[in-house]
């Protein structure tokens, strides 16, 4: 088991390169999350260092047709495998019996998002030994703040399966982000020319106004602190 106290020592406050690079020299069964424009600059990263990176991208069932032809536009430029992690059928077909399509902007988006994007993704996470994610500290300063380089992920470690999250963006702004994206074309998602900065599910997702901040299109009818689905459950505080 890797010493997290000491490896947090040393890449505190290094740049997504050496974090990247230190994760895929530590694990060998480790994985990049991909859903956005932070993710894919992971990939590009990732790839420049190991040509053999699994990645895997949630297929909620409710994306934007965009997304999806971003995904299949990654997949093509890297010459990789992405696999796509969708709902258990039985759970999803008894949720949308019951509460219909839209429930959501009822009694919030907990539910559905535990269905649609926290189980799969914890199908998965009990698959491999380590997880690297796209996170920003300044995406949110009332959930994603405190978040270090490397963690043991609380929210999806067993007893008998401890799981360590790199987070190597997490000290970037979003205008880096886009620094990297341009200078070396890097594939995005086209939304991004339509006033969409986070992208999520297509009902729940839309553009953001000029100054707002980039999570205000995510989930808008709910309280800014709740703006998390689940997939990083450790940001939320009690």
């Amino acid at each position: 088991m890797i010493n997290i106290p000491d490896l947090q020592t040393e890449l505190a406050g290094k740049n997504p390169r050496t974090i990247l690079r230190k994760a895929l020299e530590s694990f060998d069964n480790i994985a990049i999350s991909f859903s956005g424009a932070e993710d894919v600059v992971l990939i590009d990263m990732a790839f420049a260092i190991r040509q053999d990176i699994q990645v895997f991208s949630l297929d909620t069932g409710r994306l934007h047709p965009e997304t999806y032809r971003y995904v299949e536009k990654v997949r093509k430029h890297y010459g990789i495998d992405i696999e796509l992690l969708t709902p258990d059928r039985d759970a999803l077909d008894s949720f949308v019996k019951q509460k219909g399509l839209f429930s959501f902007y009822e009694d919030g988006h907990s539910e559905c998002c535990g269905i649609r994007k926290v189980e799969p993704l914890r199908r998965k996470l009990a698959q491999v030994d380590a997880w690297i994610t796209g996170q920003r500290k300044d995406q949110s300063v009332d959930t994603r703040s405190d978040i270090p380089e490397v963690q043991l992920d609380t929210a999806f470690s067993t007893d008998d399966h401890p799981l360590i999250k790199f987070n190597p963006l997490l000290n970037w702004k979003s205008a880096q982000v886009w620094d990297h994206i341009e200078a070396y074309q890097v594939p995005y998602n086209e939304l991004h020319q339509h006033g969409f900065i986070s992208i999520g599910c297509e009902p729940c997702t839309r553009p953001v106004l000029p100054n707002q901040h980039e999570r205000a299109g995510r989930w808008w009818w709910e309280d800014a602190t709740k703006k998390e689905c689940g997939l990083h459950a450790g940001n939320l505080k009690n």
